[in-house]
């Protein structure tokens, strides 16, 4: 019996995906040639690796079985790829980032001075939500993630980065900018624009908001920060982001972060990798570097 690399590796990614189509567009393949190597892989190992619930696949007990070995062999082809990489100068190399979507507004600027000073290096970068980010990370798929404080128990390193405060915004025009000192209970009655469940940083809201004992009692939930952005801005309730992301707002005069009582929230960056992952000299190059650079990173109009 003879299994190809490819063959293992589009099977995983179905697996993780549940989906042919969506296999494929990851992949960029047909969604027919994703299915003939499923069924070529089913046939040469005689087992049923998928069943059908409804709409999605599930893995059967035997591809379970298989996904656990095959995530073994292609993180060992990785590292004999990355083992390889490391013997040659790093004039070249190849760098895997994902990063929370937050991040975006820091990462994309030290990437760039990193590449201008390493100009044989490429990069792939990918920004993605926190669920994603986990799932990476599980499968061995980035070099290294940024995010917020990665959750325990997932077989995981992180390293502290920089600090991601959390401030209230609003619009210049809202009653309560300008104010001093304004208390927490004041805004609960407002309306917030704030961040699906699930994400890290409505996880450290909630958080945040049940230590001192109140709730909010009106939100809106936004699939990114720039929608919260444009709806704070024009008038449709608060928003709480991290600082990072709102600078070019601050300095055109479109958002004020209010001055509240236990604001900002003050989180962090890590830098977080799959324990057991090889990384490359590129990489490791790359996380020295975030690691002196990120935190000299400026914050404008930090609320004191």
């Amino acid at each position: 019996m003879h299994l190809s690399f490819r063959q293992i590796d589009i099977f995983r990614v179905v697996a993780q995906l549940e989906s042919y189509t969506r296999a494929a567009e990851k992949l960029h393949l047909t969604q027919p040639a994703v299915s003939m190597q499923v069924k070529q892989l089913e046939e040469d190992t005689g087992l049923a690796l998928f069943e059908r619930h409804g709409k999605r696949m599930r893995l059967t007990n035997s591809g379970k079985e298989l996904l656990h070995y095959a995530n073994q062999v292609l993180h060992s082809y990785s590292d004999m790829l990355s083992a390889i990489e490391d013997l040659r100068d790093l004039s070249s190399g190849h760098l895997v980032i994902s990063v929370a979507t937050t991040a975006t507004y820091f990462i994309t600027k030290l990437l760039a001075d990193f590449t201008t000073q390493h100009e044989g290096i490429t990069l792939t970068l990918d920004v993605t939500n926190r669920q994603q980010l986990l799932l990476q990370l599980e499968n061995f798929e980035p070099d290294l993630v940024i995010m917020g404080e990665p959750p325990k128990g997932h077989n995981l390193s992180s390293e502290r980065l920089m600090e991601n405060p959390l401030v209230v915004i609003a619009s210049p025009r809202h009653p309560l900018a300008g104010r001093q000192q304004i208390k927490l209970q004041e805004i609960t009655n407002e309306r917030f624009a704030v961040r699906e469940r699930g994400s890290g940083t409505r996880n450290a809201i909630e958080r945040h908001f049940m230590s001192h004992g109140v709730e909010c009692n009106s939100t809106l939930e936004m699939r990114s920060n720039e929608t919260i952005k444009h709806s704070a801005e024009a008038g449709l309730g608060l928003g709480i982001v991290s600082l990072h992301t709102i600078q070019l707002e601050l300095e055109a005069g479109r958002l004020v972060v209010l001055n509240v009582e236990s604001f900002p929230i003050r989180r962090h960056w890590h830098i977080v990798t799959r324990k057991g992952k090889r990384l490359t000299q590129v990489a490791r190059l790359f996380r020295d570097f975030v690691k002196r650079e990120a935190p000299r990173t400026p914050l404008l109009n930090f609320p004191t």
